[in-house]
């Protein structure tokens, strides 16, 4: 596979289709697409390769707060970028996806709607992917991200427990800034299925990952799209599309329950007979019973949304759905309504 190309016209650039998932941008879209209109030229990589952005997809994911609207203006005032529409809100991972999917180009940047990640780092992006010949590379931030102090945490502690005990610690560096070959990332949206966590599918499927050090800047828009529960869903989503090692855990917690069980028996056996111990403790007894109910509820929850999984996977239940522009949709219909009077 070619992934290197000598410096010369903007024909011979390497194209960038940059994809933006949209659910409530309508204050800091227009901010990042003015930033990105100064690539839509042909430039230089800190290294001297040329690239430039061939188009900007913006996804609407049928927020609450009129991004539509916003879509709508950028896609009528700039002839390169290009509005997907999705039929109803599918979430982050559904929406890059389509965005994918609708795309071009050489590469694909995937970027968020608030405005943290600095479009100027898409060259650092590219020279590190032709540098180490890679065919993903994530952005890995060099501060902390601007965020509240529970939300980092939150972050935090998911990423570790999914590094330490669902993967072999090498998704830490899973980020939504991201740089992906082109045909490699139309062909995972063409195939992926519902419920799909966007990072792990591309372990699936891309061999070589590298990272690259960048600033994150603070959030253009006012407050932060992702709340408690978003972030909940988020990590749950993450875990049941990390394979079977869950299942593997549980079915490990269930023998060391089970065998400390045989072992407390046996303890209480020879205690009885060889030293007339009473058999007393029924707030303990309870307590365990709780712990181990406990245990079985959770890994039948376990199973149930595994279930869940094949259920949506074997009913065909799509990933997306892309529909027209509602608003021109509905002007047609008028028009149509009138010609018939």
């Amino acid at each position: 596979m070619r992934m290197t190309r000598p410096l010369g016209p903007e024909s011979l650039a390497h194209t960038m289709s940059v994809v933006i998932p949209v659910y409530g941008g309508s204050t800091s879209l227009p901010i990042i697409v003015a930033e990105l209109e100064s690539f839509t030229q042909a430039t230089l990589s800190p290294s001297g390769v040329s690239f430039r952005v061939a188009e900007v997809i913006l996804v609407n994911d049928c927020g609450p707060d009129g991004s539509e609207h916003v879509i709508r203006e950028l896609a009528d005032r700039y002839r390169w970028v290009q509005a997907v529409w999705l039929s109803r809100n599918y979430g982050q991972h559904a929406a890059t996806l389509a965005g994918m999917a609708a795309s071009s180009s050489e590469w694909i940047i995937t970027m968020d709607e608030d405005g943290q990640q600095n479009p100027s780092d898409i060259g650092k992006l590219l020279d590190t992917a032709l540098q180490n010949q890679s065919q993903l590379v994530y952005a890995l931030p060099s501060n902390k991200p601007p965020h509240g102090t529970f939300r980092n945490g939150f972050s935090k502690f998911a990423k570790k427990i999914f590094e330490k005990l669902l993967t072999d610690g090498s998704t830490s560096y899973f980020n939504s800034y991201r740089l992906v070959l082109g045909e490699i990332g139309r062909t995972l949206a063409a195939y992926v299925g519902s419920g799909v966590y966007l990072d792990v599918a591309l372990t699936w499927v891309v061999q070589d990952v590298s990272t690259c050090s960048v600033a994150l800047r603070r959030e253009i828009r006012p407050h932060s799209g992702y709340n408690l529960r978003r972030l909940s869903s988020h990590f749950w989503r993450l875990v049941l599309n990390s394979g079977t090692r869950p299942l593997r855990i549980v079915s490990i917690t269930g023998m060391g329950s089970f065998f400390g069980g045989v072992l407390m028996a046996i303890g209480v056996a020879v205690g009885k007979l060889a030293y007339g111990y009473p058999v007393t403790g029924w707030a303990s007894v309870f307590v365990l019973l709780l712990l181990v109910g406990g245990i079985t509820m959770l890994v039948l929850g376990l199973l149930a949304e595994y279930l869940g999984v094949v259920v949506r996977y074997s009913i065909g239940k799509p990933l997306y759905v892309a529909v027209g522009d509602p608003a021109k949709s509905a002007r047609r219909r008028i028009q149509r309504a009138v010609t018939d009077e």
